[in-house]
């Protein structure tokens, strides 16, 4: 098999630490808070950098990347390197569900790796990633409708449909299914992770044969937002670039401010000025969302041998 990962069959021979276990999640679905609870298990060990990205090939071109995701094997697998040799070790990239080719890299990788795929209704996920995509700049259309009306993009050579594209869960959970055997492929509903977390986490701990008593904190991470203003936010923004007049803007700051005050300060600024609570889903727009995705919803219940479409309230839908 041939990926743009370009993963060597002979890896675990290099002496270096590889992952064990995948949270593919989706984004907006739990996969932070899944990811911040399950690194402070003594006995599980996760990088500090959420979502590396590395094993979704053939996304690199559509999303963004940052200085500090690994553009090679050696950098992907040092992310590891300060595991215990008795820890679990796993890292957290929703990408890796929507990517096409990031469940047979993760196979090569590691046969042996146990995924945790996280879904959420759709409606409700592709109004949460509109506000996620808003707030980091790469939506520019705030009306949800329009924005999935208009959400065919062309980028790197492909069609890409920004919202419709990640809500294929049949599809999606079928690539892993192809890999891996079921038992080794955990699937969570969101809604379900929400209503009970506790009961959740238990569960990923007794698929992971990791400690299930140890005591650990729930979490809620990355709440969806309002960007209240644009312009400021966006020039925020640009401060964490690499151009002379971000380092000088930089600069600046951190003579003005040391480092501690001036994180405190930024982070009040964006609660405060920048950030607001969203405001309630258009109830119209949602049911014309639900009309849209009802096929796939009935599609993933058959295929996960479960009643997603009662699970989701699509009844009257389908």
């Amino acid at each position: 098999m041939t990926t743009s990962t370009d993963v060597p069959a002979s890896l675990p021979e290099r002496g270096q630490t590889v992952p064990d276990f995948f949270i593919v999640g989706h984004h907006k679905s739990g996969t932070t808070a899944l990811y911040e609870m399950l690194r402070r298990h003594p006995q599980i060990f996760m990088p500090s950098l959420k979502e590396p990205r590395y094993l979704a090939g053939d996304l690199r071109a559509l999303v963004p990347s940052t200085p500090s995701q690994p553009a090679t094997l050696d950098q992907y697998l040092a992310l590891f390197s300060e595991a215990a040799p008795w820890q679990r070790v796993g890292e957290a990239s929703p990408s890796y569900l929507r990517s096409r080719e990031a469940a047979r890299a993760i196979a090569a990788l590691q046969p042996g790796a146990r995924i945790i795929a996280i879904f959420r209704e759709p409606a409700s996920f592709v109004r949460s990633l509109h506000l996620q995509l808003l707030q980091e700049h790469v939506e520019t259309e705030r009306d949800l409708a329009a924005a999935v009306a208009g959400e065919q993009r062309q980028r790197a050579g492909q069609t890409v449909l920004r919202y419709s594209d990640h809500v294929r869960y049949a599809e999606q959970l079928r690539r892993y299914h192809e890999v891996f055997p079921r038992e080794q492929v955990l699937t969570l509903i969101y809604e379900e992770f929400r209503a009970d977390n506790e009961a959740a986490l238990r569960s990923v701990l007794r698929f992971l044969e990791v400690d299930e008593d140890v005591p650990l904190t729930a979490v809620e991470a990355n709440p969806s937002v309002s960007v209240r203003a644009p312009r400021l936010d966006g020039a925020l923004r640009s401060l964490r670039g690499r151009t002379p007049l971000a380092r000088a803007a930089r600069s600046t700051l951190t003579t003005l401010l040391p480092r501690g005050p001036r994180r405190r300060a930024l982070a009040v600024l964006r609660r405060r000025v920048l950030y607001e609570e969203p405001p309630p889903a258009d109830e119209q727009v949602m049911l014309a969302l639900r009309r849209r995705y009802a096929p796939e919803v009935r599609a993933f219940g058959e295929y996960l041998g479960r009643d997603m479409v009662d699970a989701w309230g699509y009844q009257d839908l389908v």
